[in-house]
């Protein structure tokens, strides 16, 4: 029951080229930065990213980006990833951009096991006609276009049919762990992190403060151990190390 790892670089050590990910994070809180740094060390390529965002120019999965590793993103948002924004229009990297609450419960329903599932997300629009850009051609024409997806009606309602999310591994940030992998979430943190964690066949968690089983209150634990395998205990230095993406100042 002990899953703790000596390092970030064993934790990943296994991921091969061509694996599936799910990532935690939303923007710069709560990514996994120090896994994402010991992956991109491991040389592992040709990845298939699922994250609500692909970090940014030289932070986060931008690391990864940046140096070609990624070959397709599902995600919502570009945001303020410039090399992201170039790889896409240029025909480099294929990108499934998904409502951002049915990305939440895509990768929920994965994790507990339910394969599709109806929404009215997108109806109406081309998530659910088709014909999104995937991925462009180098002359910038469409040379990959998302498909039409099964609808039906409920209620007088039309719904759209989502398929749940499995990844082989998943890469996620928590505030508290203990050896079992039980898992505690803070603030801003929490966002798309518990549900990466359930979506990955095999999860890493890095923690900030690791606890000694008992410690955690089961009231206070956010995801229970069965959907972690690996824990990586942070230094105090890594646990610090938190960019802020926008810098507000009021004077």
């Amino acid at each position: 029951m002990n899953k703790v790892r000596a390092s970030a670089t064993e934790a990943v050590a296994d991921i091969p080229e061509g694996a599936s990910l799910a990532v935690g994070g939303f923007g710069l809180s709560g990514v996994p930065e120090t896994l994402i740094r010991a992956l991109y060390a491991q040389g592992a390529d040709d990845l298939k990213v699922v994250s609500n965002n692909c970090g940014v120019d030289g932070r986060g999965l931008g690391v990864l980006l940046a140096a070609h590793r990624i070959r397709r993103v599902t995600g919502s948002y570009v945001g303020e990833n410039k090399e992201f924004a170039r790889q896409y229009l240029s025909g480099e990297l294929e990108v499934e951009l998904v409502p951002q609450g049915t990305l939440a419960e895509r990768l929920r329903a994965g994790g507990a096991g339910i394969p599709a599932f109806y929404t009215p997300a997108g109806v109406g629009t081309q998530v659910a006609a088709g014909g999104l850009p995937w991925r462009h051609g180098p002359d910038g024409s469409v040379a990959v276009a998302s498909p039409p997806k099964e609808t039906r009606d409920f209620g007088g309602r039309t719904y759209i049919l989502e398929h749940g999310i499995v990844t082989d591994f998943a890469l996620v940030r928590a505030w508290r762990g203990d050896r079992h992998g039980n898992l505690v979430f803070r603030r801003a943190a929490a966002n798309f992190n518990p549900l990466a964690a359930m979506a990955g066949r095999v999860t890493i968690a890095e923690v900030e403060e690791l606890a000694e089983p008992g410690e955690l209150r089961p009231d206070e634990i956010h995801l229970p151990g069965v959907y972690v395998q690996r824990i990586v205990a942070l230094t105090a230095e890594e646990a610090a190390d938190k960019k802020i993406e926008k810098r507000t100042v009021r004077f």
